[in-house]
Order: C-alpha cells, then structure tokens, then sequence
C-alpha cells in the first residue's frame, strides 16, 4: 500500500467514485494496494499505462477500476444527443493468455459492476462459439478475451466490430506478445481504433512489451511498483536438490508432511502432470491435474474443485501459473524446474498473495541445476534448503514405484480407448459425408 508520512491513502481519496468504493467494500477491499495507490491515479486522468508489478498484488483492480469509473461517466456525465444518451456497447477489450485467467478477469468486472448492470461477455477457446455470438448480440460493456477466439469473432462473427472501443488491457502483456499470440495481437491491433486509452499490465517485462509500447501507447506512464523480477516478502522459498530417480519419493515425503494444506505441483509438460496426478491420487492423495490440452469444461471442473477444496493437490503446467487469483494456495512445487527462469516468478506468485504467507519448494535434480542457479541469479536470493529425512524418503520406493506402475498401464489403456474412439469418430463422419453426397448426387439427377 502507498504511505505518505504514514498516511494510507483509500480508494475514494485516490478518486474513485462512491458507487465503485462500495464495490470494493463488498469485495473486502479495504485499502488500495501498492500497484493500485501508484496507478489508479494516472489510469483515472485517462493516461496511458506501463505497469510492472509482482503476481498477486492486485493488477486487475488497478485497470478495472478507471474503466468501470470512466463507463459511468461516459454514460451519466455526457451531455445526451437528441435525448439520448451514448450507447457504452464494447467500451473496453481486456485481452489475456490463458482461458482460466480471462474467465477470473470477468468474474471480477461483474463483481465491481454489479451495482451499476454492467454485461461482461467471455471470448475463449474450448467454449460454445455460439453462446459466445449471442453475448455479442447483447452488446456487453466489456470484452475479455483470449487472443485466437477474439480474432476469430471479429472475422466471423456478423455484426461485430470493435470500432467503438475506447479502452484496452493487455493483461500478463510479456505472455502475450510470445510467439504464439504475437501474430495475432498485432492484427487485433490493427483493427481498433487507434486513438484509445492503452493499459500494459505484467508481472515481467521484456523488450516485446517495450516495442509495443513506443509503437502503440501515447505517452504512457511507467510504474515499478517493485523490481525487475522480484517475489513477495511473505513467501518462505526453499529447495532440495535430490537424484532424478528419487524425485518422485521426495514429493509423496514433501506432500505427506503437509497432508491438510493446499498445494500446486508444477510440472512441464500435459503428460507429466496427468501421470504424476495418478500416481498421488494411487497413493490416497486427493490431487487432480490441469493441463493445456484437457477439455475447457474438464479443465474448469478440476479448479472449481480445488478451490471447493474437493481436491488439496492441483498438479498442473505453466498453463496455471499465470494470473489465476486462488488465494487459499498454501504450497507452490516445482516438481519440474522451468526452463524459463522468469516462469518461476509466475509459478510460485499462486502463493503468497494479497499479504498472506506461503510456502514454494523446488526439487532439483542433476539436469535442472543449471536453470535452477539462472533462478537464483533473476530474483538475487540464494535459496535454504528444505529440511527431510532420508531414510524416511527412501522408505517410500516401493510403494511410489508400485503407483508408478499401475498409473502408467492406466494411462496406456485410456490412450488406446481414446485412439479407438478417435477412429471411430472418423469412421462416422466419413460414412455421414458418403451418404450426404450420395443424397446430392441422388437430388441433382
């Protein structure tokens, strides 16, 4: 939080509006955090804004906020024309990398627009695309959206058009101008309109995002609300650097040692995380995977279930470590070290968050030392070890090597029934499309 010769500013004397104020109050926003007292001010003037803050400390608020605050003066404070009042249809676009993410940013834009009937519409992969054409038809106030599904309604979609827009977001802006979505932000741009208000939030910046900013923002303010690459104060980080055979023992030890806390285990890829997921849940824990190519509505299946607390282990890829606001994480692993080092920055921020403690522990083996010392050289903090008993750990071999091997023959037969399946579907719409132009044929003799 900003201090001012010990003074914490709120929300209403950094200038937000009433309504908005008890939208946060009903959220339990009680003080602006250290990204919000820096930025909002700026963002509510209409400027342009930069902003580089650590994962957890609030960047949603700080762009939402000045948008919902200028919605309503768009609306209440314009002068009506012809007795009526300007049409706020797609007034702003929030674009995000990750389906997960796009989904929380909405839910906190009907959360804080509740009380002034705010439409919110969510355009992301693996969903109805119809459902999404309707939402269009309402014409909601605010888009958010992933990249591809956004371009793919803006070429398709009859009707649609963001030439109304008068705001944009780009939310974990490093992620998004990668080389997966680069091409696509780039065309996105190329459509809205050019005079707009621009907002960059991340929690790493790189010299994409600076690019991006000199070509598409108008005299923008930068604000650091920490450094470069830095994590919370009231994150414990710790390692245990172990043999690659025996990683495995070391998590079920590490995970038996906190049985009632909530954790996410990370790993690197979709099939590291659905084996290691059976591989607990064959051991008793209650641990559930997310991954990049699990259906939409199995993927939010599993994070309704872990933040029911159905399920405390969420093993999942970097696809989770970005921007999803689930606060009650007491435990980040990286079971896998990430080869990027600032995806560790990601990954342990799903802990730690909004002032609370938490725990992050990397198991380190003989191949991943390397990153793991590029690690420790990003956030310039040389890191504890993590205390364990080896005797204890070791004591765990047979029964982890015997999950291991009824988790492998269990993902060996599911993929053989999904390929089956797979195959027959093919074989069903080839007979379909046969019999479809038989018809034709039939028809036009």
């Amino acid at each position: 939080m900003e201090e001012e010769k010990g003074v914490v500013k709120t929300f209403a004397e950094l200038g937000v509006r009433e309504e908005l104020v008890k939208a946060c109050e009903r959220l339990g926003w009680k003080n602006p955090t250290k990204i919000q007292a820096q930025a909002l001010p700026y963002a509510l003037e209409g400027k342009d804004v930069v902003a580089l803050a650590q994962t957890g400390s609030g960047k949603t608020g700080a762009f939402a906020l000045p948008i919902l605050q200028a919605l309503l003066e768009y609306v209440y404070d314009s002068e009506p024309k012809k007795g009526r009042r300007p049409d706020p249809a797609l007034f702003a676009c929030v674009l995000s990398p990750t389906r997960e993410l796009a989904i929380q940013i909405a839910e906190q834009f009907e959360a804080l627009g509740a009380d002034i009937s705010l439409r919110c519409a969510v355009l992301v992969g693996g969903m109805d695309r119809m459902q999404q054409t309707i939402a269009l038809g309402k014409r909601p106030h605010v888009i958010v959206a992933t990249p591809g599904r956004l371009l793919d309604h803006m070429s398709d979609t009859r009707g649609f058009s963001l030439k109304t827009l008068k705001y944009l977001v780009l939310d974990e802006a490093d992620e998004l101008l990668n080389d997966n979505f680069e091409k696509s932000v780039d065309q996105i741009l190329g459509e809205i309109p050019r005079v707009r208000k621009t907002f960059l939030f991340s929690a790493t910046m790189t010299e994409k995002v600076r690019k991006l900013q000199r070509a598409y923002l108008r005299n923008p303010v930068k604000i650091k609300a920490d450094s470069k690459y830095s994590t919370v104060d009231t994150l414990k980080q710790q390692y245990l650097f172990v043999s690659a055979k025996h990683k495995d023992n070391y998590l079920v030890y590490i995970l038996s040692e906190m049985p009632e806390l909530s954790s996410m285990v990370f790993t690197r890829t979709c099939d590291g995380a659905r084996f290691l997921a059976l591989v607990l849940r064959s051991l008793g824990f209650r641990a559930i995977p997310i991954y990049g190519s699990l259906a939409q509505s199995r993927r939010a299946g599993a994070l309704n279930k872990f933040k029911a607390g159905e399920c405390n282990i969420l093993v999942c890829t970097d696809l989770a470590s970005r921007g999803l606001d689930m606060p009650s994480v007491d435990v980040v692993i990286n079971y896998e070290i990430p080869s990027k080092s600032k995806d560790y920055i990601h990954r342990v921020g799903r802990t730690a968050r909004a002032g609370r403690s938490g725990v992050a522990i990397s198991l380190v083996n003989q191949y991943e030392l390397e990153w793991y010392l590029q690690i420790e050289k990003l956030i310039g903090n040389k890191l504890p070890e993590y205390p364990s008993e080896e005797n204890q750990v070791l004591s765990l071999m047979e029964r982890v090597a015997e999950a291991k091997r009824l988790s492998a023959m269990n993902m060996k037969e599911s993929g053989g029934k999904k390929r089956r399946r797979e195959k027959d579907e093919e074989s069903e719409r080839f007979v379909a499309g046969k019999n479809r132009r038989k018809k034709l044929s039939n028809k036009f003799r």
